[in-house]
C-alpha cells in the first residue's frame, strides 16, 4: 500500500474523520490489523482561517506549498489535501511536488455522474460556494453545474461551519436551518446535494435527504484508498 501525504488541520475535526476513515478502510480491504500508512502535516487552523478571511491566498499558498513539501521529504506517494477549500490551490502544491495530488472536486465528479445528477446543490464554505476554483472545475472537467444557496443561504452555511463544526459544535437548529436550505433548493430544482465542505458530514446525513447525497469527505478518503492500493493512478 503507498504512503498518503495528508494536508490536514483545516479544522481538525474533519482530519480526525480523514484519518479514521483511512485506516478503517484499509481494515476492510486489507484484513483486520491492516492501518493505512500515512504521514500527516496539521495546521493551526486559527492561522489559515485568519488569512483566508482577508484574502491572503499568496501567503496561504506559501504555506500549504511547504506543508506539500515537508510530506514529500517524509516518504509520501501521493497527497490528499483533506479540506475542500484550500484545493483552491492544489495546481500551486501539484506544481511544487513530483507526487500527484487526488483532487476532490474529481473524485466528488465520479460520483455525482455515476447517479446522472446535473444540477446538485453545493453546501460548502462561502469561498468554495462563491468563488470558481471548485465549481468551474465540476463544469469544465465534469459537465455538472452546482447550484448554491442564495446570500442568505451562504452566510448561514459558511457560519456554521466556522463558527459551529470547526469547534465540534453540532446544533440541531442549525442542521434544521441547512435542511430548509437544501427544500428551498430542491424546490428551484437542485438534483442532488453536495457536502462540500469536510465538516458537513459531521451535521448531514443521506438519512436527511432523499435526494443523492455526495459527502466529499467520504468520497476522497475512498478514492485515496483506491490510489494507495493501486487500484485507481489518477491525480491531479
Amino acid at each position: 500500500m503507498r504512503t498518503l501525504g495528508l494536508i490536514g488541520g483545516m479544522s481538525w475535526e474533519s482530519t480526525a474523520i480523514y484519518y479514521r476513515g483511512l485506516n478503517e478502510g484499509a481494515k476492510a480491504r486489507l484484513g483486520a490489523l491492516s492501518s493505512a500508512p500515512l504521514v500527516l502535516w496539521s495546521f493551526d487552523f486559527a492561522e489559515i482561517a485568519a488569512l483566508q478571511a482577508i484574502g491572503d491566498w499568496r501567503r496561504l499558498s506559501v504555506l500549504m506549498v511547504d506543508a506539500a513539501q515537508r510530506l514529500e521529504g517524509a516518504g509520501a506517494e501521493a497527497l490528499v489535501i483533506c479540506t475542500n477549500t484550500m484545493h483552491k490551490l492544489a495546481a500551486d502544491v501539484a506544481a511544487a511536488v513530483r507526487l500527484p495530488v487526488l483532487h476532490i472536486a474529481d473524485a466528488t465528479a465520479a460520483a455525482i455522474n455515476a447517479t446522472g445528477s446535473r444540477r446538485p446543490l453545493l453546501l460548502a464554505t462561502r469561498y468554495t460556494m462563491e468563488q470558481d476554483f471548485y465549481k468551474g472545475r465540476l463544469a469544465c472537467n465534469h459537465g455538472i453545474t452546482p447550484m448554491v444557496p442564495d446570500e442568505a443561504g451562504r452566510a448561514l452555511v459558511h457560519r456554521v461551519i466556522y463558527e459551529e463544526l470547526c469547534r465540534g459544535v453540532l446544533r440541531p437548529q442549525s442542521k434544521a436551518d441547512c435542511l430548509s436550505v437544501i427544500a428551498q433548493s430542491r424546490h428551484l430544482g437542485a438534483d442532488g446535494i453536495i457536502l462540500g465542505c469536510t465538516e458537513i458530514c459531521m451535521l448531514i446525513g443521506s438519512d436527511d435527504s432523499d435526494l443523492p447525497m455526495f459527502d466529499t469527505t467520504a468520497i476522497h478518503v475512498e478514492a485515496a484508498l483506491d490510489f494507495a492500493m493501486n487500484e485507481d493512478r489518477s491525480g491531479l
